[in-house]
């Protein structure tokens, strides 16, 4: 053991730690700190662990106790009430805050800006910012907490969070546009601040990291070395007798299915002795222990004997029929076609032909909060504290695991702390589950950084090859696409990704004749599933560029068309065909109305400037059923709870279901608890496809009629104990290429359109995004979700990438993903059209991932226009490593 002596929050204190454990460990572990995150496990990279150290914002990950001796540190517990509270207030008022994970750093990462820096530029708080990642919020409206907290900040004066946001004009009303509706205070439509965001600021939501239980064990994995090996011997032998050590878990453990999955249970909860490993995330082991810091320095000490063989990690190869087979059904996950017209046709009467290849790289999710599970044993099973994106679905999962009905397993969400979709595959869950259920002890499990970008899912890298041709005016007359999919080594969601990618390989253009044939391959590479676009952000960066490549061939002939004009030609109408056949209803006006709100912008600008169109569906769709359900129960106090299915992770699910009860019943949203638990009541299915806000406000109208009917009659003291249902379920779809009239693949879909601004020197400067998205429910969270969404199509565009050599990632640090940072943003504008839904609670539909869908495009577009390159292949600008 060690010692060193500190003071900490205004108290001078000696602690004893281990060899090897970070400042933050010993915050964290030794004096319950816990507001302190750990985002990056010692990389220093993310800023989630931002301490004061003698009043300098600094990591405390990457830091040895002992650099603290006699030093003075300040977290957000140590500091000045109303500095606090202030700082808090900012974040709240601006929308600042989305999953919050990353807020306490970024707090005391501006307050020590601001104690050195009373008046600084716009520019100058992004440089300031940038040691601290924020995956969800894009960044604009956290600089606006900066401007609004420099405002009070030499006096003090507290921050009115009910006050408007500084950047309250969401509707575009300095361009003539203007809202049709005047919504009521925290009702529908109003900016009502984020459920929780106080405590999430001030460090006091937990996460599942920070939880802690009498008794709790600890458990780590032990992850295979090699993505395509024979296992032929595992060596516990060393590692039982490690110090803390209780029990060690392999495959034999398992009492029930050890193979699970959303729809397809390939993948193995555990890898045996004389099986073979698809990747290097597979799971070999769990070491249980008194500590998390004794568990993995078990895990260390385990010797795995391995046969190496050589992995595939290419998916060309991969759908040779001579290839080694990564699965025994073969390495073809899905197929995807569907055809309408005559395509050969259509081209033959074409003026204009483009025939591109396209390709994307693989991506991360980089949520900010690495994978984490609590489970607890009771009578008769577990009750499991999850991250996930559906409490449900990880019931049924854990249940089949441990043997179990699925009414002995309880699995209670922990609002997550980002997700993307990263979070829709069980990751720890069940190894926890199981090692609580065995050993009659509470167990929690937290991945590494490194960890975690090895097992879970990531973006599909894609291969798109496009024929698309139109006549003398630019209407498109027809195209041939053909798409693959890298899924890697395990089928997640990764075949409903490729075919929504093929649904909506048209973009929101009307296509008279279209051939269009998708496959997803298995790999040894990291799996790949739901990322927030779902396929849909590849195929719109092709169908973008094509359009533009049109227009520029239509210029070379000396005809006066623009990168708007064509779009503006071939958009989807009210009685057109989508990609998949469904026939649009009357509110696709909404894409026509987002290009009538960008037109002047984009025409007057003259310098290179890049458009593009977005569509993406509302619900799961493609013949699955989406369901809302939500139980209101009235407690004690004039309070409610409201219970979902559905999970909060940022996107402020729980902050608008508050407001669809207060709009129907006039109770105050501050009177109302939410949560997400596995109660058959809530069962919605996993929170994707943008559908969570649409269905569960549905849902949440139905119940919230219900309790206002028994309001007109009795008080809430009468009513204490009864419980009000509200269910929405719709089951309308169908599969692309069923062979009906109107084949409707998708409940609803949003629109948008994006501008990308570049100066004159290259430099993007500024995106413009104008966003359809049926009502807004909450106008601050919707343009939050826009930006970030922005941000991370961005990314996606320009720089992001997980590459891997030989099915082994290249780098394992999360500096090496090429995230933007605050001072590498542009500028964002955000526009939001409503063009209500009928499908959808209150007119609502999804927001969630069109974000990033328009991006690539509009983007590519501009530097075409300043360099006259056309770009084919994702990130335009990566780096050498």
């Amino acid at each position: 053991m060690k010692e060193t002596t500190f003071i900490l929050n205004g108290e001078e204190i000696t602690i004893e730690y281990e060899e090897g454990m970070s400042l933050l460990d010993v915050l964290r572990e030794k004096c319950d700190i816990t507001s302190c995150k750990d985002g990056c496990s010692g990389q220093g990279y993310c800023g989630a662990c931002t301490v004061l150290i003698d009043g300098k914002a600094m990591t405390s990950c990457n830091r040895d106790p002992s650099s603290v001796e006699g030093k003075n540190i300040i977290t957000i517990e140590g500091l000045e009430k109303e500095e606090k509270l202030l700082l808090a207030n900012a974040l709240v008022k601006e929308g600042g805050i989305q999953c919050g994970f990353c807020t306490p750093g970024i707090m005391l990462r501006i307050k020590s800006f601001l104690d050195t820096h009373p008046k600084s530029t716009r520019e100058e708080k992004a440089r300031a910012l940038s040691p601290n990642l924020c995956r969800c919020t894009g960044y604009q409206r956290i600089i606006d907490a900066i401007e609004t907290a420099e405002e009070h900040w030499k006096t003090k004066t507290p921050v009115n969070v009910d006050d408007p946001p500084r950047r309250a004009d969401f509707f575009g009303e300095k361009y003539g546009l203007k809202r049709e509706y005047e919504p009521k205070k925290d009702g529908v439509g109003y900016s009502t601040k984020r459920y929780r965001g106080l405590d999430m600021a001030l460090g006091q939501k937990p996460y599942i990291a920070d939880m802690k239980v009498e008794g709790m064990l600890h458990g780590a994995f032990l992850l295979s070395e090699h993505p395509r090996a024979v296992i032929k011997k595992i060596d516990l032998t060393e590692a039982e007798k490690a110090c803390g050590v209780v029990k060690i878990l392999t495959a034999k453990d398992v009492p029930g299915k050890r193979f699970i999955g959303h729809i397809i249970p390939d993948w193995p909860i555990f890898v045996d002795e004389g099986e073979t490993t698809r990747y290097v995330g597979d799971v070999i082991a769990m070491v249980v222990a008194d500590s998390m810091f004794h568990a993995r320095a078990a895990v260390e000490k385990i010797k795995v004997e391995y046969e190496v063989l050589e992995p595939l990690d290419d998916p060309i190869k991969a759908m040779d029929t001579t290839a080694e087979k990564i699965h025994e059904s073969g390495n073809i996950l899905s197929r995807t076609v569907f055809s309408r017209g005559d395509v050969e046709e259509a081209f033959r009467n074409s003026k204009y032909f483009v025939k591109q290849e396209f390709r994307t790289q693989r991506i991360e999710h980089a949520f900010l909060e690495v994978e984490a599970s609590l489970a607890l044993p009771t009578d008769k099973g577990v009750h499991v504290y999850s991250q996930g994106q559906g409490v449900h679905e990880d019931q049924r999962q854990i249940a089949e695991v441990l043997g179990l009905e699925k009414e002995n397993v309880i699995v209670e969400l922990v609002t997550n702390g980002g997700a993307f979709g990263g979070k829709e595959d069980l990751s720890v869950q069940a190894q926890t589950a199981l090692a609580a259920y065995l050993l009659k002890k509470p167990v929690k499990t937290v991945l590494t950084r490194e960890q975690s970008l090895r097992m879970h899912p990531k973006r599909h890298p894609m291969i798109m090859r496009y024929e698309v041709g139109a006549d003398e005016n630019g209407k498109l007359t027809g195209a041939r696409i053909r798409i693959i999919g890298d899924t890697g080594a395990y089928a997640s969601v990764g075949g409903a990704v490729v075919e929504r990618a093929a649904g909506h390989s048209c973009g929101p253009y009307y296509l008279p004749a279209i051939d269009v044939d998708a496959t997803a391959v298995y790999t040894n590479n990291p799996p790949c599933g739901a990322m927030r676009g779902f396929g849909v952000n590849q195929t719109s960066f092709a169908i973008e560029t094509c359009l533009n490549m049109i227009a520029a061939m239509m210029r070379d002939d000396g005809k006066e068309i623009d990168d708007f004009d064509i779009r503006e030609r071939n958009i989807l109408r009210e009685g057109k065909r989508f990609a998949t056949g469904q026939i649009m209803t009357k509110t696709v006006v909404g894409l026509q109305k987002c290009l009538d709100a960008v037109k002047e912008q984009y025409k007057n600008y003259k310098g290179p400037k890049g458009i593009a169109c977005g569509i993406k569906n509302t619900g799961i769709g493609n013949a699955l059923e989406d369901t809302g359900r939500v139980l209101i129960r009235v407690l004690e106090d004039e309070r409610l709870e409201i219970l979902t299915g559905f999970t909060e992770m940022g996107q402020g699910l729980f902050t608008v279901l508050t407001q669809a009860v207060s709009e129907l019943t006039n109770i105050h949203p501050s009177k109302m608890d939410v949560k997400s638990i596995s109660y058959d009541k809530t069962k919605c299915g996993m929170t994707t496809a943008s559908r969570a806000t649409a269905l569960d406000t549905m849902a949440a109208k139905y119940a919230a009629e219900k309790l206002a009917e028994d309001l007109k009659n009795h008080s809430p003291k009468e009513l204490v104990g009864k419980e009000y249902h509200g269910e929405y379920v719709t089951n309308i779809t169908v599969k692309p290429g069923t062979p009906v009239d109107n084949p409707i693949t998708h409940l609803a879909f949003s629109y948008a359109v994006q501008v990308a601004f570049l100066d004159e020197n290259g430099k993007l400067k500024k995106i413009l995004a104008a966003h359809d998205v049926g009502r807004a429910v909450n106008p601050l969270a919707v343009a939050g979700q826009i930006e970030g969404g922005i941000h991370m199509g961005l990314g996606h565009t320009l720089s992001e990438d997980f590459p891997t050599t030989k099915s082994v990632p290249v780098s394992l640090k999360i500096r090496d993903l090429q995230i933007l940072k605050a001072k590498d943003t542009p500028e964002i504008e955000v526009i939001i059209i409503e063009e209500p839904e009928e499908i959808g609670g209150f007119g609502a539909k999804g927001v969630g991932e069109i974000g990033l869908v328009p991006t690539a495009g509009a983007v590519t577009g501009a530097f075409y226009q300043y360099d006259g390159k056309w770009r084919t292949e994702l990130p335009i600008a990566r780096k050498k490593r």
